[in-house]
Formats: structure tokens, sequence, C-alpha cells
């Protein structure tokens, strides 16, 4: 229950301490604002979290990739950090080998963040659940709530905003026990033995799969026995950037031999061939015990999992420390719903941030939080929040969910150059020169961005 104080007032409230909470909360009070943080962990639980830590990582430990030059997950990355990015500061801290990407263990990670909250002199975090819109008395609210938004809020937020809240599953991918994978038929390679941070060439878990195993694979997950929804569950689209690995087996015999068990950049030493397919794992904590399946969200029932999954060469034995579950997720429709700072129009004392806008990604879902805290601190301060370029991955991202995407056929995205403005007609070049320079512009308009707060705020 929301205890509302004499002294709420004047404070930033903000609903939800995942990633987006947490780097909102650590933004706005670096510049000075008083935060109170509410999160419902553990007076209330979800169906998909595990700790009761702020920023915790379900579906994955994967930040995706970290090169700036070439990809634009890289360069939200390298954005984040020069903007002071709590999120980015534990991550690099707790990085693991990922070959290209930069993985964290997820223990140390949300710990990091967590004691960062709790040991800010203008943080207060409060555990509670907030069960519909925020009082009157709470002149600036966050809801940074994301793809676990409780029932009772997100019909709140329905009713305010007269929209249907769109949905669709999250799922989340199996963690075998490292001891139990058998390494005479798998290895240890990265795709094209591409090295990463804090990692070096040979940083996933590779099980071969021949034409005749990965057709009986694939038979076996379509015909597998898959967990029952609730009523309400379906018609709930899927989110094609999250898809459950027998979903796409359904589309093709080949479609998972293009996504995530494609055997491009591999080879396998035993016999020095390519395999037909492949599985990869890739670790998750910093002692190398575990390892999670990549890109093996599902939706099979526990015993199907265990069963058809110990068919993939190398897993015949594997023990599993936790196994594959789905989620709902819950997004509004930003486009028609927010302002350009990400005020809601009807109700410009809330804004929203985090997966609840409709990005999709824990480091683009962190990346709206760090804008709508400066935002919000902004705001408080009386001055008028500064918008990043939109040739910035952050200024992309933000452009994109506030009246770049169409309202009509709005679906979560994860950032990529394509949400970026063109390079000027006389910049314009090809292939990895040309991310390379939109990378570059990315960078030096983001540096000026910056400049100009801190200036505004001198």
């Amino acid at each position: 229950m929301t205890v509302v104080t004499s002294s709420d007032t004047s404070k930033l409230h903000i609903i939800g301490g995942g990633l987006a909470g947490s780097e909102a909360a650590w933004q706005a009070a670096e510049r000075g604002a008083r935060v109170v943080l509410h999160e419902m962990r553990p007076v209330r639980a979800t169906d998909a979290h595990q700790t009761d830590s702020l920023a915790e990582l379900v579906c994955s430990n994967s930040f995706r990739s970290d090169d700036w030059q070439n990809n634009a997950v890289g360069l939200l990355h390298e954005e984040m950090r020069r903007a002071g990015s709590l999120v980015m500061r534990a991550a690099d801290a707790h990085k693991l080998p990922a070959g290209g990407a930069l993985a964290v263990d997820r223990d140390g990670f949300a710990q990091a963040v967590t004691r960062a909250l709790e040991e800010h002199a203008h943080i207060e975090i409060r555990r509670e659940e907030v069960t519909g819109l925020p009082p009157q008395a709470w002149d600036s609210t966050i809801i940074a709530t994301g793809p676990l938004t409780s029932a009772a809020l997100a019909e709140a937020i329905k009713s305010e905003t007269g929209e249907d809240a769109l949905s669709f599953f999250d799922a989340i991918a199996p963690i075998v026990h490292r001891e139990s994978i058998d390494l005479s038929v798998a290895w240890f390679q990265s795709r094209y033995d591409k090295k990463g941070p804090g990692g070096g060439d040979a940083d996933y878990i590779n099980c071969p799969l021949d034409e005749q195993q990965y057709r009986a694979f694939i038979a076996a997950l379509i015909e597998g026995e898959k967990t029952s929804f609730k009523e309400w569950e379906a018609s709930t689209p899927y989110f094609e950037g999250c898809l459950p690995i027998e979903v796409m087996a359904a589309r093709g015999e080949e479609t998972l031999r293009f996504g995530p068990m494609k055997p491009v950049g591999l080879s396998d030493p035993h016999n020095q061939q390519r395999p037909h397919a492949v599985v990869q794992l890739r670790q998750d904590n910093a002692l190398g015990t575990l390892w999670n399946m990549v890109g093996f969200q599902t939706k099979l029932k526990h015993g199907e999992q265990t069963r058809i999954f110990r068919a993939i060469p190398g897993l015949e034995n594997a023990t599993f420390a936790r196994l594959g579950g789905l989620h709902r997720n819950t997004f509004i429709n930003s486009p028609r719903l927010l302002d350009g700072v990400l005020r809601l129009k009807s109700r410009p004392r809330l804004r929203f941030a985090g997966q609840i806008t409709g990005v999709e990604g824990y480091l683009e879902s962190a990346a709206i939080g760090l804008l709508a805290g400066r935002f919000a601190a902004a705001d408080i301060a009386g001055a008028e929040p500064l918008v990043p370029p939109a040739t910035t991955a952050l200024g992309a991202l933000l452009s994109h969910i506030t009246g770049g995407a169409d309202a009509k056929t709005f679906q979560p995205m994860n950032i990529n150059f394509g949400l970026f403005p063109d390079l000027v007609a006389s910049a314009r070049v090809r292939g990895r020169d040309r991310k390379k320079a939109m990378a570059d512009r990315a960078l030096a308009d983001l540096d000026r961005w910056l400049g100009a707060q801190r200036q505004a705020a001198e």
C-alpha cells in the first residue's frame, strides 16, 4: 500500500526498480533531485524475478554487442558511459567473457546497482506496491514498471489513457551447469573467433548437430508439449525479437539454421568441419559454473525441455540450474500518448520510462530511464529539459517512441542504425564505413549535448 507523507510533494517518485527505474533514479539524484524509488519486490513477487535486488536481469545476462564503431547497441553503450550511466558502470565492473558481446555476472551486477542506490544520499527506497496512478501530492513521477507491470497499475494506466495496453510474451532461456556439458563433443569458440570485452576468441560453448540430428530436434520442438495459457493470454502476440524457439521452428524447418542455431563462423575441432547447425551456450556467472542457452527462450513444459534439450549432442547429461519460461509483457502506445520528453500528454506530471514505453532490450530500457531521470530533474529545477540530438543513439531511440514510429502499427523496437537520420549527401559511405561515420557523428553530437546540459546546470 502506498503511504503519502507531507514531504513527498517536492520529490521525484519512480515506480519500478528495474534497469530503467534504477537508472532514472541515479541520473536524477546525481543532478540534485530528491528521489523516492518504489519497488514492490519482495512485498509482491513476480513470475520471472528470483531475488529482491534492483535491476535484476531476467531473460538474459547479455547486453549484446559492445562494438560502438559498427553496432548501434555498442554505440548506445558508449553514449551511456559518457552520460554517467550507473547501469553501464555496474556492467563494466562485472563483465564476463562473451566474444564481441558485453555479458555480465547477473548477481554481481544487480547487487552493485542496488548498493549504489541504497548508499546515495538523495535516494530513498520504499519496498511497496503502487496499485494505481500516483496520488495528486506527487508532482513528478516516472512509471518504469517494465514488462511485469502489476495488473492493478496496468488497469489504472489504461483507464487514464483510454488506450488498450498492448502486450506480448517474453521468453526466458534455460541455464545449464557447466560441469554437465560433454566437452568431448562440444567445444569452446566464438563465432569467427571474434574477441570481445573482457574475453577472448573462445567465449562460447558450441554443441554441433548433423543434418539428421537437426531435423529430429526440429520435429521434437514442434511436437513437444507446451505451456497452456490463461484465457486472457490466448490472443497476445509475441515480440519478434524474443520468439520462443519452438515458435521459430514451426515457421519452417530451416528457420533456426538462419537464427540462433546458425553454424557460420564456427568449425568443430573434433572433425575439422562446420556443423549443419549448432547450439551455443554463453557464460552466465563470474565463476563460469552456469551457461545460458543462447536464443533458446521457450514455452515448452519443463519435463519436455529436459527431454528435448538432452537430445542435443554434448547436453545428453545436462543438469539445468533454471529451465525456460514465459511471462507477459506490457507496453503503451508511446507515439500517441507521450510528448517529446516522455510525459503523458493527458497528465504531464507523469513520465514513462523503460520497456513499458515500447523499447526492447535491457540497455534500451535503461537508456530511456537515463533520459527520463534527466528530464525530470530539469523540470524540478525549473529548467527546460534538453533533448539529445536524433543523430545520437539516445536521441534516435527517444525520437522513435515519441513520434517517429507509426502509432497504428507500433511494436517494441531495439536500437538500430535504421532509426538514425542518414548522413548528408557529401558524407555518404557504405557498409562498415557508413556505420563508423554515423557512430562518429553520434558521439560528437552527444558530447555537445552533454556540454550544453552541464552549462545549463551551472
